[in-house]
């Protein structure tokens, strides 16, 4: 779990609820990533926006793991990298399991912090109809299991392009586990 690769970079500088692929995305410093429609300070989703957009933006990044969208094809789902809204696609990392404040340094230069999970929504379903059950459920315990990938903070901006590396740094101890954001 301490290191895996970039298969896919996608952005937006509209609202849409997918993400076109590209060769290479740049990560800015405090922003997120330049020229997607979430990058800046403060809050940037519409229903964020709405609730408050003075807060602090803690969602400049989406990350998802590529080992989702072999899951849900499991079920029958079509799903390829930027179709869920993420600007990083991963393989070889459990996104899911890292305690919040986790550094991803991806490819020579960038870090992103992690400062929680994605919490899915009824567009999921509007794209692909029946889609969000398969990434928000319950556990044994009843407890919500959010996996539609995680939320971060670029902490160092860089390009980051498919192919590059990720390096994972934990937090110093005690771990706290993602939730929301």
């Amino acid at each position: 779990m301490t290191s895996g690769t970039v298969t896919t970079v996608s952005s937006n500088g509209t609202y849409s609820f997918t993400k076109p692929n590209r060769e290479v995305i740049t990560l800015l410093a405090g922003l997120g990533v330049e020229g997607d429609v979430h990058a800046g300070v403060t809050v940037k989703h519409r229903s964020r926006v709405a609730q408050d957009p003075t807060r602090p933006n803690l969602r400049q990044v989406h990350l998802i793991h590529a080992e989702l969208f072999d899951e849900v094809a499991g079920a029958g789902f079509e799903v390829a990298p930027g179709d869920l809204g993420e600007n990083v696609t991963t393989r070889g990392i459990d996104l899911l399991s890292l305690p919040t404040g986790t550094l991803l340094h991806l490819g020579a230069e960038a870090v992103v912090e992690v400062t929680g999970l994605r919490n899915p929504c009824a567009q999921i379903d509007g794209f692909r109809h029946g889609l969000l059950k398969q990434v928000l459920g319950r556990d044994e315990n009843g407890e919500i299991v959010r996996k539609a990938g995680v939320m971060g903070v670029v902490r160092t901006g860089g390009e980051v392009r498919p192919g590059d590396p990720i390096r994972v740094e934990l937090p110093p101890e005690p771990h706290r586990p993602l939730e929301r954001v």
